[in-house]
């Protein structure tokens, strides 16, 4: 980063819903160099100024407050408000951060996207693991992968059980596979079913992308075990990613044969919390007025693949139900 006045100007940020994401927003806030937290906001009072306690900064009144005080926002409410917030403080002028996904749905995005275009403001999507190091660690030695094993299983907790897990869990590794593939998805085809609620608790998809590449994604909330790892293969090595311990692992072949000789290299990556890393380049964003890595543009690609992931796994689910759950005499014919 070359030296200058506005690399150093604090940007004024607040924080627009205060639950766990929001929690995290603001202690981040607090803690870079490059930010002055001016408060925090929510609907629930008393959680907005238990939040503005612990960081020492205020509990703002309402939105308008929010507008007059601060120049970039993140916005933490649940998903179904993202368009509706996200919006109205695009327009006012301000630069969004909205957690992911970007939005309910295709329509909501767009809407989003649009007032970010019309009043030329930054639109970034919170999706953090782009910025893990791992991910970082990976980007440079990336030489066309044509096979992913992807693996994120978490154990169960009431944390966004309003929505389906591949809009929770899954939607963060869509989006790393569309930005380290960078092509389309040409075919999927995903299972997924409720184990613990109504909504879908556990998934897998099969994607296979323009250029010839397969990813197998499985994402579960209802595992006995934590793991989020990826692994994906390119000519003559194999790369491993543990988003967990934020670390990269690549086997090379220094011999091929009967009796082969193998390389491992621990890859080099940086000692940040993805959270900082992600909100660092978002306050630089707002400075440079350069598009953020995670764009809304990205933000929509990603939703709008798990969206198609979502219809597959809804139409598999009604073919299993139809062989299942038909009638004798309809079995019978």
């Amino acid at each position: 980063m070359s030296g200058g006045g506005t690399e150093t100007r604090k940007i004024r940020a607040a924080v627009v819903g205060t639950g766990e994401f929001g929690r995290n927003h603001t202690r981040v806030y607090r803690e870079l160099d490059g930010a002055e937290l001016v408060g925090v906001f929510d609907l629930d009072r008393g959680r907005a100024e238990a939040v503005a306690a612990e960081f020492q900064t205020r509990a703002l009144r309402s939105l308008e407050e929010v507008r007059e005080l601060a120049e970039a926002v993140s916005v933490a409410v649940p998903t179904a408000r993202h368009a509706e917030i996200g919006s109205e403080l695009l327009e006012s002028g301000l630069d969004v951060l909205v957690e992911k996904p970007i939005a309910l749905n295709l329509a909501e995005a767009d809407a989003l996207l649009e007032a970010a275009r019309r009043h030329k403001r930054i639109l970034q999507v919170g999706h953090v693991e782009r910025f893990n190091p791992a991910v970082a660690a990976v980007e440079p030695i990336l030489n066309r992968p044509l096979f992913f094993e992807v693996h994120r299983l978490g154990v169960f907790t009431p944390r966004s059980l309003d929505v389906e897990v591949i809009y929770d869990v899954m939607i963060h590794d869509l989006d790393i596979l569309l930005a380290l593939v960078k092509e389309p998805v040409t075919e999927l085809k995903a299972v997924g079913i409720p184990v613990l609620t109504d909504k879908v608790d556990i998934a897998h998809v099969r994607l296979e992308f323009a250029g010839g590449a397969v990813a197998n994604v499985t994402a579960s909330r209802v595992s006995t075990e934590r793991v989020r790892k990826m692994r994906f293969f390119q000519q003559h090595e194999y790369i491993s990613l543990d988003y967990a311990r934020r670390d990269a692992l690549r086997v090379g072949v220094k011999r091929p044969g009967p009796q082969p000789e193998f390389s491992f290299e621990k890859l080099p990556a940086p000692d940040v919390e993805p959270l900082h890393a992600e909100l660092e380049a978002f306050l630089e964003a707002v400075r440079t007025r350069r598009e953020p890595r995670t764009s809304g543009a990205a933000g929509r690609a990603a939703l709008e693949l798990a969206s198609r992931v979502m219809a597959s796994i809804q139409e598999h689910g009604e073919r299993v139900q139809v062989a299942a759950f038909a009638s004798p005499e309809k079995a019978g014919k």
